[in-house]
């Protein structure tokens, strides 16, 4: 592997979270968005960017789950794929480091104002910024200023709402069509110059349109390092069990890291064995 791929993906996953992260601490921490998709559509645009930017060095990946699903198809050299999955985490992770370095005062005053305590439960409505939880805590938030209620109350109900089996298949499905959607807007018999030219563009709208949807209900992941490494870094940073392994036990696991896979594998195939396979 050269090391222009292994810093392409390392720079490429930084730029992802820092920005796409970043729209989630602005919002979260200083009400700076004015609805979901301002933040969905930060992703969007920092993947179109990203992939134009540094897609001829490593494909651009920025995702485990990508790099094995390739792998998987026989789109990608095995042998590459851990040291993608080392430099997507390694960015990821520096990206939520240089997130807390500029946030920190915000997130104190944050949880100041809501009665949390970090590293107590409560606290995901600030480690919410990196690491993802189901139901999204954004909730409890509301809940908490509207209805009064006490935040032990708040914070039992909320997670009893959406269990682990609905938020895999979130997962699962969420990744399943956006791995579709970049296999087939990569696939090399594609000789549409159109489709060439604005892949990255409409992998970057999948992206956001998808968190449209489904980032209410487990904050969107579909990408193993955009939640692992952010999450990492929020257990050092003070959060400790509250980010690993967070309210849901081994469900961070299970739905963020397992369900991508699983779905980018599953959306790969279909392309693959459904489509490809048929023309």
């Amino acid at each position: 592997m050269k090391s222009s791929a292994f810093l392409a993906e390392l720079v490429g996953t930084f730029l992802l979270v820092f920005f796409g992260c970043g729209a989630v601490h602005a919002a979260v921490l200083m009400g700076a968005q004015s609805g979901l998709w301002q933040v969905a559509i930060v992703w969007g645009l920092v993947i179109a960017i990203t992939v134009f930017a540094l897609g001829r060095f490593s494909g651009a990946h920025l995702n485990p789950a990508v790099s094995i699903a390739l792998a998987v198809w026989g789109k990608f050299p095995v042998q590459q794929v851990g040291a993608y999955i080392l430099a997507q985490l390694l960015g990821a992770f520096l990206a939520a480091a240089a997130l807390f370095q500029m946030y920190s005062p915000f997130l104190a005053l944050e949880e100041k104002a809501l009665g949390v305590e970090r590293g107590k439960p409560g606290s995901e409505l600030t480690a919410m910024c990196y690491g993802e939880y189901y139901p999204a805590p954004g909730r409890m938030k509301a809940l908490i200023s509207a209805d009064k209620k006490n935040l032990s109350q708040v914070h039992q109900e909320h997670f009893s709402l959406f269990g682990m089996g609905s938020a895999f298949f979130a997962e699962v499905l969420g990744t399943a069509i956006l791995a579709l959607v970049i296999f087939a807007l990569t696939d090399s018999k594609n000789t549409s110059d159109g489709v060439k030219a604005m892949a990255p563009v409409l992998i970057g709208l999948t992206v956001a349109i998808l968190i449209s949807v489904i980032a209410p209900l487990t904050q969107a992941c579909f990408n193993p390092a955009r939640d692992l490494g952010p999450r990492l870094f929020a257990w050092i940073a003070g959060w400790g069990s509250v980010a690993i392994p967070g309210p849901n036990g081994i469900g961070f696991l299970t739905v963020y890291i397992i369900a991508p896979i699983v779905g980018a594998i599953a959306g790969g195939g279909i392309y693959q064995k459904v489509f490809a396979a048929n023309e």
